[in-house]
């Protein structure tokens, strides 16, 4: 897989050296000079490539290979840089995946589809929704939004009332905007199958559109 990384500060240098360790192809656009300079000659692999420019260029973008990128990743600390690189990437070069880095949660509401982001990062609503996940048992818990809000994950905690326990996921009849994507019970994740009973204390997780949440909600709450 290719990607591009725009933003070369501790962030995007995280992310380029996992995805490079896992085997992609990865490319990191950084305006900077001195750390584009400190980075690029001490990188030990060789299979990390940098290039120096502003990832807002069109012209900069395309020579750092966005047109054969399979995603893209803005990560710079500037929410506007953010959006304006994950819209050129998505309506300049169709790039079929783009990620985008929220850094002012205030933003956040602006980081959908209009602007090309698939998927938006934000660290305060992710520690929100983890911590809601932790001590939370009977409320639907949205982890993370994709495609600019029309999708989500979620998670629930069957309470002992839930109208889920003690039926099969074959029974409890989800909307077909809605599929249940994990079961964690016991510490172990378990792969869901029409065959298995739900329980009290089981996590449930599941991937709906904003369509089917009052009724995913109707039937693992109540």
């Amino acid at each position: 897989m290719k990607v591009v990384v725009a933003g070369g500060g501790s962030v995007g240098r995280f992310t380029a050296e996992q995805l490079v360790a896992a085997g992609h192809q990865v490319t990191i656009i950084e305006n900077d000079r001195a750390v584009v300079a400190e980075y690029a000659e001490n990188e030990p692999s060789g299979k990390l490539k940098w290039h120096r420019g502003d990832a807002c260029d069109v012209t900069v973008l395309a020579a750092a290979g966005v047109t054969m990128a399979d995603v893209v990743a803005s990560v710079t600390g500037d929410d506007e840089d953010n959006l304006v690189v994950s819209l050129l990437a998505k309506q300049e070069f169709g790039v079929p995946r783009v990620i985008a880095r929220v850094n002012n949660p205030n933003n956040y509401w602006m980081f959908n589809d209009m602007w090309g982001v698939d998927v938006s990062v934000s660290t305060p609503h992710l520690i929100t929704s983890l911590v809601q996940e932790a001590v939370a048992v009977g409320n639907l818990v949205r982890l993370m939004q994709l495609k600019g809000g029309k999708a989500e994950l979620v998670e629930v905690t069957l309470a002992d009332k839930s109208p889920a326990c003690n039926r099969s996921l074959g029974e409890i009849h989800l909307p077909r905007s809605a599929s249940v994507v994990a079961i964690v019970r016991d510490s172990r994740v378990l792969i869901p199958e029409s065959a298995m009973v739900l329980r009290a204390g089981d996590e449930v997780m599941a991937l709906i559109t904003e369509d089917a949440e009052t009724a995913v909600q109707q039937i693992f709450i109540g």
